[in-house]
């Protein structure tokens, strides 16, 4: 065990509320209302769908209900990567033709600077720096990968990437043993907190009602039913990612995963200087079990990854809680990255849930003939993908309602994408851990034989997930 490990503050939801202060909760729903669109969810796809659609048609009457408090699930708890990757556009393009899939793609690429534009005009303060994205390879079965991945982006669009060897990339960044890596502009850091609390109060005083501390149990045709009350709408929009399995008849409908994030001490000048990272870029690898992190505000290295990643019945932590074989495994992926950083504490530890559906793709819908929508399915890239599912929402309920016809928006092929259940238990939680498992005997395998190519074992392990 470290030195440092007993020092750990573990949970607490996460570090960006130490840091930024945990909010004050608004009063719960205080009996049976009516609205003329009822969100529920208040993480970033609830609150940016109330924000577009509120600046849209300023007189409807628009209710968001949450459970907790806004932001107390993956919006305030993830790795602050805004960028523009997305969940199953590789599957969408097989399904509706490549066309479809660069245009999905291209919507992402604008999405990303669709948030700041928003955050800067609305006055939100979220730490944002856009230095783009960079991941990194470090054997050569991930520079493959790498190179791959790297022509794959560019045949959908992204004509302005650049691919960099060994010397290139630890101009930008000193990882260990990096022997290339991949960039693009399309991706910014911030501070998750501070973006949903910003983004919160600039909904609520647009006049959207915001109920917290309020679960809702059920959802059906016009109705999202609390212990408090019932609010009736003829639009019900589910926005709950990682928690929809609370939902009743929603258990199998996305897997909640849990990933898992520690934050270091403030690093000096001198370790940085040693690091380089003067760009901010969000950073990222190649491995089967991937790592992602970032260079806070503040001077500190926020880094996640798995961890547990999933608990059985689809259950969600306690707060955030992490186990410290979790914070270890991190803390080796900070070390073995940054060997310079052996000594650094961890301040901070903690997890989260993100929805991942069965052939992991991300989806926005409206059911004409109910009124009941929903978004998400991000598989962990929901911070900006968020986005593009509200302004899609709005964009569905206002050709529903007779407000708005078809739009770009309305016309991309995740729109109304059906997606079965995932299987009873045991069967999931046994597919998870052992895919899981295998990943990581896969990364393991090509650091070992660093000749021997990308492993089978992953491959094996995609087909069983439903990733291909």
């Amino acid at each position: 065990m470290s030195s440092w490990a007993s020092s750990v503050v573990n949970g607490g939801v996460s570090f960006w509320y130490v840091d930024d202060g945990l909010p004050v909760v608004r009063e719960p729903l205080s009996g049976d209302a009516s609205a003329d669109v009822v969100i529920v969810g208040g993480g970033y796809t609830g609150l940016w769908t109330a924000y577009y659609l509120k600046k849209a048609a300023p007189f409807l009457r628009i209710t968001v209900l949450e459970q907790k408090f806004c932001g107390y699930g993956a919006s305030g708890r993830n790795g602050g990567w805004l960028y523009n990757g997305i969940a199953g556009r590789d599957r969408y393009a097989k399904l509706h033709g490549r066309e479809a899939a660069v245009r999905l793609q291209r919507a992402m690429n604008d999405t990303v600077a669709e948030v700041i534009a928003v955050a800067e005009a609305e006055g939100v303060d979220a730490g944002v720096h856009k230095g783009g994205v960079l991941e990194v390879a470090t054997t050569p079965a991930q520079l493959a990968r790498l190179r791959a991945f790297h022509e794959h982006e560019v045949a959908f669009g992204e004509k302005d990437r650049e691919l960099y060897g060994a010397r290139e990339t630890a101009e930008r960044i000193r990882v260990a043993d990096a022997v290339g890596s991949a960039w693009t502009p399309h991706g910014a850091r911030l501070h998750p907190v501070k973006l949903v609390k910003g983004l919160a109060a600039v909904v609520e005083a647009s006049g959207v009602t915001i109920h917290e501390s309020t679960p809702v149990t059920e959802i059906r045709p016009k109705h999202a039913v609390t212990p408090y009350g019932t609010v009736r709408a003829p639009y019900v929009l589910r926005c709950t990612e990682g928690f929809t399995a609370s939902l009743k008849g929603q258990r199998r409908t996305w897997l909640p995963m849990n990933s898992s994030m520690i934050v270091t001490e403030p690093l000096t000048e001198e370790q940085w200087a040693g690091i380089g990272w003067a760009g901010c870029e969000t950073l990222g690898d190649m491995a089967h079990a991937y790592m992602y992190a970032q260079r806070t505000a503040d001077g500190r290295i926020a880094l996640g990854g798995r961890g547990v990643p999933y608990r059985f019945a689809s259950r969600t932590d306690n707060d955030g809680r992490t186990q410290a074989a979790t914070v270890e495994a991190l803390h080796e992926i900070l070390t073995r990255f940054f060997p310079s950083l052996v000594g650094v504490r961890v301040e901070h530890a903690w997890s989260g849930v993100l929805g991942v559906p069965r052939d992991w793709c991300a989806t926005v819908t409206l059911d004409r003939s109910t009124g009941l929508g929903w978004a998400g399915g991000y598989v962990g890239s929901g911070v900006a993908t968020a986005n593009l599912a509200a302004r899609t929402l709005r964009d569905l309920v206002q050709q529903d309602s007779g407000q708005g016809g078809r739009t770009e928006l309305t016309d991309l092929p995740w729109v109304n994408h059906k997606v079965r259940k995932w299987e009873p238990e045991p069967l999931r939680w046994l597919g998870v851990q052992g895919m899981y498992a295998t990943y990581r005997t896969a990364d393991q395998r090509e650091r070992l034989r660093p000749g021997a190519g990308s492993s089978r074992l992953a491959e094996l392990a995609d087909r069983v997930a439903g990733r291909h």
